[in-house]
């Protein structure tokens, strides 16, 4: 663009020549003209090659910051990739985490199934579903009282009319002693929920349960509540939560059965409660007694402090003469000393002119 506008200026002034000289003559003109010519052809030259410098030290320079903007973005292209490879890397290593978790949970539930499938076989029986409730029973007064706590829980108590309690428990007045037996009336139980079951099947398993609970209710009433031997109420213990459960939901008629009878249908949690509760009132009954003890001891000191305050007195007082006595002797033992001292003081001489 800067060329054509220089050589449009160069025709303009080669016109303004030719005006201004056009009467000269023509050989001088033509002289100049070609002189003219030469140094614009120079210019002209000089002029092309100083742009084609500048232009190409312009593209050199703009190709050196498109390629350090293109480095720069390489770069930064280059930090977001190996920071999305990081975090990819990291969320991979996770999910792998994860699902082997899952793996070994599933595993574990797996294992809890032939567990729980075996415990159900277990149940099935009798005997051995008494033992478990036994065992529960056990378990949870060592955690509330501790370990072989004879003074005031015993296991397997045999009574004075033959029987034999799961659990005795000394308990504190107004409780006095309670026996605890461990009944599990599951099979009806089973039966009454069973949705495979017709409804007719699951009614006749759901009267024949209530019916199972007040037998049990009943053995526990006739067997565990012994006038002068224990206190008129006694412990039912349903090692299983869900048929507690279903009692207390479904049956009040079955709790009322109970309380007519003065019997305690608890559950693990429910007798856990009980038996802190109970933990707590021995706890509290021994710091009273513990107290009481310390209140005696400490009226017993106020006595001999006061024996002590009135003896002391006494002395305090008989100080108080001896002292009183003590100084009058002073005051006297001062007095015959000034007397010694002016009879030693007296002349002798004086004496016996007075004398004549």
């Amino acid at each position: 663009m800067e060329y054509v506008v220089i050589v449009l200026l160069v025709l303009i002034l080669i016109l303004l020549v030719v005006l201004l000289t056009r009467k000269k003559d023509d050989s001088l003109m033509i002289e100049r003209l070609g002189r003219f010519e030469t140094d614009i052809t120079k210019e002209v030259g000089s002029f092309k090659l100083d742009f084609s410098k500048d232009l190409r030290n312009d593209f050199e320079r703009l190709n050196e910051k498109i390629e350090q903007k293109l480095n720069l973005i390489n770069d930064k292209v280059n930090e977001r990739i190996d920071q999305n490879f990081e975090k990819t890397n990291k969320t991979f290593n996770s999910i792998i985490e994860r699902l082997s978790k899952i793996d070994e949970a599933q595993k574990k539930i797996d294992g809890l199934s032939s567990e729980i499938v075996s415990l159900q076989s277990v149940l099935t029986d009798k005997k051995t579903r008494g033992i478990f409730g036994e065992v529960n029973l056990n378990y949870i007064l060592t955690s509330v009282f501790g370990e072989k706590n004879t003074g005031i829980y015993d296991i397997q108590h045999k009574m004075s009319n033959g029987f034999i309690a799961d659990a005795i428990l000394y308990a504190p007045s107004p409780l006095g002693t309670i026996c605890i037996d461990s009944k599990f009336p599951l099979e009806n139980y089973q039966k009454m929920t069973d949705k495979t079951l017709s409804k007719e099947q699951r009614d006749l398993a759901l009267k024949q349960f209530k019916l199972d609970v007040k037998k049990h209710v009943d053995a526990i009433s006739s067997k565990y509540i012994v006038l002068g031997e224990t206190s008129n109420e006694a412990i039912m213990f349903l090692p299983a939560e869900a048929i507690f459960a279903e009692i207390n939901a479904y049956h009040p008629d079955l709790i009322e059965y109970a309380y007519n009878k003065s019997v305690w249908i608890t559950s693990p949690t429910t007798l856990m409660s009980t038996l802190t509760t109970i933990s707590m009132i021995l706890k509290n009954m021994e710091r009273d007694k513990y107290a009481k003890v310390i209140h005696e001891e400490l009226n017993k000191l106020s006595i001999e402090f006061a024996k002590y305050k009135e003896r002391w007195d006494k002395l305090s007082r008989s100080i108080d003469t001896v002292s009183k006595d003590v100084k009058e002797i002073h005051i006297t033992t001062q007095k015959i000393t000034n007397r010694f001292n002016s009879i030693n003081s007296v002349e002798v001489d004086k004496l016996t002119t007075k004398e004549k």
